[in-house]
């Protein structure tokens, strides 16, 4: 069982797919950045000072009044974080978008590849032959 576990671990494949996870994990990262960081402030700016991150709903029968989210979740008071919602909607949206760019990208470069004709076969040796013999019995020496 151990042979075939480090025969698992030494295939391709699971190298491939750590460093898939590690590198995905660090662009999630720098996505979560971009929209709350960049994208959202730009949002609030638009939408006159909303912040996404901010908007929830009191479950708690009106004792969050007047909180941010923060004040309401350090008191303890249960809320229901639509806001934070959105923004990871909008980070998966962007994922989605760039892993679709990606994937087109290859699939164009994988038709480009089959599109390029083969270059027709050199002739054989046998055929360089006979193509000689047939031109000198065509200028008749």
């Amino acid at each position: 069982m151990v042979k075939e576990f480090v025969d698992f671990l030494k295939r391709g494949n699971v190298l491939d797919l750590a460093v898939a996870v590690i590198i995905g994990g660090a662009f999630g990262k720098i996505v979560t950045s971009l929209v709350n960081d960049i994208i959202m402030p730009v949002v609030s700016l638009a939408t006159g000072g909303i912040s996404f991150a901010d908007l929830y709903i009191d479950l708690s029968r009106g004792q969050a009044a007047g909180m941010s989210l923060a004040q309401a979740q350090e008191a303890g008071l249960a809320t229901l974080n639509y806001g934070l919602f959105i923004n990871n909607i909008i980070d998966f949206v962007i994922i989605a978008l760039v892993i679709f760019m990606m994937i087109r990208t290859v699939n164009k470069m994988k038709k480009k590849e089959e599109a390029a004709p083969a270059p027709p076969p050199a002739p054989s040796a046998e055929e360089k032959l006979l193509t000689e013999i047939r031109d000198l019995l065509k200028s008749g020496r």
